[in-house]
Order: C-alpha cells, then sequence, then structure tokens
C-alpha cells in the first residue's frame, strides 16, 4: 500500500517537474538584463524585452488584489461568524458557483458589463475580471480560518465588553491572519496566471504604459501572442515568459505552503 502511494506521489509531481525542466531547456537561455528591462523591439527585429509585460502584470494583480482581498476577507469573516443567516447560505453558494466558473465566462462578463460600456479595453477591466476570480477563493480560505479560532477566545473578548463586530475584527480576525494571507498569496499566485479573462478586458499593448484605462500587457498575454506569432525569437521569448511566469507562480505558492507550515508549528 505504501509502495503504491509512493508511485501515486511521483506521478503527480512528474508532469510539474517535466513542465519546469521543459520551459528551463527552451527559455532560460532568452533570459538576461535586457529581457527584464527593455520593451519590444519592432517586428522581426531582435532584441528587447518584455519588461511592460511584468509591469502591466505586477499593476494589474496588484489592482485586482485591492479591490478583490478586502471583499473576500470581509465576506469569510461574516460567513464564518454568522453560519445560520440566510444571506450566509447565499454567499456560500455564490462564491462556490463563481470557484467552478470558467475563467473565459468571467472575462466575458468583465467584457460586456465594462469594456462594452467604455468602448474600449483597460487594464481596469482586466483587475475586476481578476478580483472576480480571486474573491471567492479568498473568501472561503477566510471562513475556514475563521472557523479554526476557538470560541473561548470570543467569549472572553465579549465578557469584557468588546462588541461583536470589534471581536470578530480584533481578535478573530488577527488569531485567523497567517492563515487569511497564505490563503491570499494562493488567490494571487492564481489569477496571475490568468490570460482568458485579459484577452477580453486589457487586451494586450507593444508598449509600457501605467495608465489603468488604457490597454496593458501582461506575462500571460505575451506568452499567447509571442507563441502563436511567425518570428522564432518571439516564440522564444514565449519560453522565457513562461519561466519567468511559473516560477513566479511557484516562488508564492511555496510562500504559502511555508506560512501554512510556520502557521501550523506555532500552533
Amino acid at each position: 500500500m505504501v509502495v503504491l502511494m509512493l508511485v501515486a506521489v511521483v506521478v503527480a509531481v512528474l508532469p510539474l517537474f517535466f513542465i519546469l525542466l521543459d520551459l528551463t531547456l527552451k527559455g532560460a537561455g532568452s533570459l538576461s538584463l535586457d529581457f527584464f528591462t527593455k520593451t519590444p523591439a519592432p517586428a522581426g527585429e531582435t532584441g528587447g524585452g518584455v519588461a511592460h509585460a511584468i509591469v502591466g502584470t505586477l499593476i494589474m494583480v496588484g489592482t485586482a488584489g485591492l479591490i478583490g482581498l478586502p471583499i473576500g476577507v470581509a465576506a469569510g469573516i461574516y460567513c464564518a461568524e454568522y453560519p445560520a443567516n440566510r444571506l450566509t447560505w447565499v454567499t456560500r453558494f455564490v462564491a462556490d458557483v463563481l470557484n467552478g466558473t470558467p475563467s473565459i465566462v468571467v472575462g466575458v462578463f468583465a467584457w460586456a458589463w465594462i469594456v462594452a460600456k467604455q468602448k474600449h479595453f483597460s487594464a481596469l477591466a482586466g483587475s475586476v475580471a481578476l478580483a472576480m476570480l480571486m474573491m471567492p477563493m479568498v473568501m472561503r480560505t477566510t471562513e475556514e480560518m475563521i472557523k479554526l479560532v476557538p470560541n473561548s477566545l470570543r467569549e472572553a473578548a465579549l465578557a469584557l465588553g468588546y462588541p461583536r463586530w470589534r471581536t470578530s475584527l480584533s481578535v478573530v480576525a488577527r488569531t485567523a491572519l497567517p492563515g487569511i494571507l497564505t490563503g491570499s498569496l494562493l488567490a494571487i499566485a492564481r489569477i496571475a496566471g490568468e490570460t482568458a479573462p485579459l484577452l477580453f478586458t486589457a487586451l494586450g499593448s507593444q508598449y509600457l504604459t501605467t495608465d489603468l484605462n488604457e490597454p496593458m500587457a501582461a506575462l500571460p498575454l505575451i506568452v499567447f501572442t509571442y507563441a502563436t506569432g511567425p518570428y522564432e525569437e518571439w516564440h522564444q521569448f514565449a519560453w522565457a515568459a513562461a519561466l519567468v511566469l511559473i516560477l513566479v507562480v511557484l516562488i508564492l505558492s511555496l510562500g504559502a505552503r511555508l506560512a501554512i507550515g510556520r502557521n501550523r508549528s506555532n500552533g
């Protein structure tokens, strides 16, 4: 039985190993200082980099975090503290549906409600779409972390005269903060590699911009555009961008796992 379990673990890990190996072999050669600091060269010419996509990814993921994290955390705290409320049941149901919704559907929704009304693509629309994908994961993680807080802490705070809302925010949420941060990191890691929502919202750009009201590049969009382009150098850049993207996601995921392990050891 143990042997079968070990075989299953190895089989589960092998795809990630081969993905990393393939990306390293095909993309590591294109990594350089120019790759991280320069914007793309004109089509057909050599050189350039993807600085515009790195900046765009940071801006859109950061904006999505500013939108989605407070909403997700607040909803998770509410659902954990008021489990018998009808609104709690509705919120959980909506979060579970959103968790199972394909990201391309979220992209189409953001296009219909933001891009179509503004009549132009924008990084803000992309950030809203990414925030919609982030919120249910943050909400459910926060709810589960809040449930792990002992009721004795709540009772002690209430006995000291704290109102319910202050107890939830100052005592319960602070106790569960490491777990909430871990869930937030995992949510950020998930949205960092999303491509489909950005195709319908941010669209992409060949220029470095920080204007949220304009189209903006992102690493997933660069991978898609360059991989389907006609030039061999574009293909090399696509491999390199994919390698950078998966390393970012891997680092965020490892950070979240380390935070989980530290939280358990302290507990």
